[in-house]
């Protein structure tokens, strides 16, 4: 295919967009973007014209031809896209903030993606999803919505549910990451494995096998988690990835990161309260970092993605997505873990729901893998966590106070009763400003 392709990024300011800039540089060669629409809101604007500079710097430096647009006008930027991605904050770092910090007051986990943190994100971030859906229908009905803003997969479920968008794929971090880590630990070379990922965004398992079709899943399990593993830390935002090593062992599956917060609550809980009161909740240190990082992004001849991006948090993000884009328009048949509709992938779990599983990716989108049925340690965890996000995703949509509560109730990491209530209404209050529907 030779025809050129215009791509827009919303929450175009974000700190992640210049591994997105690095991403589409590096597939030039395949995928010819001629036009990238950097897109955000008014309270982004220093910082997209900050990172529009270095994006324009890194074109430059790469000697490719590619114009970088910048723009507040979303719709602008949407007509005619061939893609869009997604990327941005409702509320920025103080919301996230907030949702760290309000659970934590009444001895909950707070956290932006599990527990009542991630729930207020999405409520907060679903209406306007919604809304990117609905100029896409208008402004460019054949493009691909490519979403990596938290949480992933609720962001995809409402898509697909309530959006009625059917060319959506979510992404998420994490997998990249184990996939890495667990290729080395094992001392092979990640193309010579195949990681067989099921479940639902941050709530997956996953098995891996050799060259020759042999399980190594018990070996990872053990060099990573046994008793005499030392804890690993895999995500930027989870201390130490330390399990009970008999539970792993029994589950024969190896668990994603966020399990820490289902499996490990009590020292979950005791480490965040910890960091609260020391150095600050992840979102104050990311905060500090992204001050940081835009003073770097700022100089004049930086003119590549800097190093210290890594420790943002998210690394690979944005390079997955460009794959994504790629294997979509060149028909790759690249294998990728991504949020997609399930299709009976996951007999435990509706047949039109999202999940996170191991996917081919073709120019029609997300093949995934055929799972099956998980046991009885998984099921039950990863049907109750997927009722929570329904619920969640109707609250987020309609605005309704119970199904709120209810959503609240079903959570593990959020103490039903009484504490919930409290919790949320001081939430919706704290964030009521991004939260029209619950205050019609």
């Amino acid at each position: 295919m030779n025809k050129k392709l215009k791509i827009v990024t919303i929450g175009g300011g974000s700190s992640y967009t210049p591994e997105l800039i690095e991403g589409f540089i590096k597939r030039h060669h395949e995928l010819p973007v001629s036009e990238l629409w950097l897109v955000d809101i008014e309270a982004g604007k220093d910082k997209l014209e900050i990172v529009g500079a270095m994006a324009k710097r890194m074109i430059k430096a790469a000697g490719i031809e590619c114009d970088i647009h910048l723009t507040l006008d979303r719709r602008l930027a949407l007509e005619n896209a061939d893609f869009v991605t997604t990327q941005f904050r409702v509320g920025l770092l103080e919301a996230r903030i907030k949702d760290e910090m309000i659970p934590l007051k009444h001895g909950m986990i707070g956290q932006e993606t599990n527990g009542a943190g991630g729930m207020l994100k999405a409520f907060r971030t679903i209406p306007v999803v919604l809304e990117i859906v609905e100029d896409m229908k208008e402004l460019c009905p054949e493009a691909w919505l490519i979403n990596f803003t938290n949480p992933a997969g609720m962001v995809t479920e409402a898509v697909l549910r309530y959006g009625k968008w059917e060319k959506v794929i979510g992404l998420c971090n994490v997998p990249i990451m184990a996939v890495k880590n667990e290729a080395a630990v094992i001392e092979k070379e990640e193309e010579d494995l195949f990681f067989k990922f099921a479940g639902i965004n941050h709530l997956h398992w996953h098995k891996v096998y050799g060259q020759n079709g042999e399980e190594l899943t018990a070996e990872v399990i053990d060099k990573l988690y046994g008793p005499d593993a030392k804890p690993e830390k895999l995500v930027e935002n989870i201390k130490e990835m330390r399990f009970l090593s008999e539970q792993i062992a029994h589950l024969e599956m190896l668990p994603c990161p966020y399990h820490r917060y289902y499996y490990m609550t009590d020292s979950m809980l005791k480490e965040e309260l910890e960091e609260a009161n020391g150095e600050g909740t992840r979102g104050q240190v990311v905060k500090r970092l992204e001050e940081s990082l835009f003073e770097l992004y700022k100089d004049p001849n930086l003119d590549y993605k800097p190093k210290e991006l890594e420790k943002r948090g998210g690394a690979y993000y944005s390079d997955a997505a460009c794959e994504i884009i790629n294997s979509i328009y060149n028909n790759k048949g690249t294998r990728m873990v991504v949020n997609t509709r399930n299709r009976g992938t996951i007999s435990d779990l509706p047949y039109e729901s999202a999940i996170e599983v191991t996917s081919i990716i073709t120019a029609h989108g997300a093949e995934p893998v055929h799972f099956g049925a998980f046991p009885p340690a998984q099921r039950g965890l990863l049907q109750l966590m997927k009722s929570m996000e329904e619920l969640t995703v109707e609250a987020a949509v309609t605005g309704d106070y119970a199904t709120a509560l209810q959503a609240f109730t079903l959570n593990p990491l959020v103490t039903s009763g009484d504490a919930a209530k409290i919790v949320l209404d001081e939430m919706l209050e704290a964030h009521r400003e991004y939260l029209p529907q619950f205050y019609k």
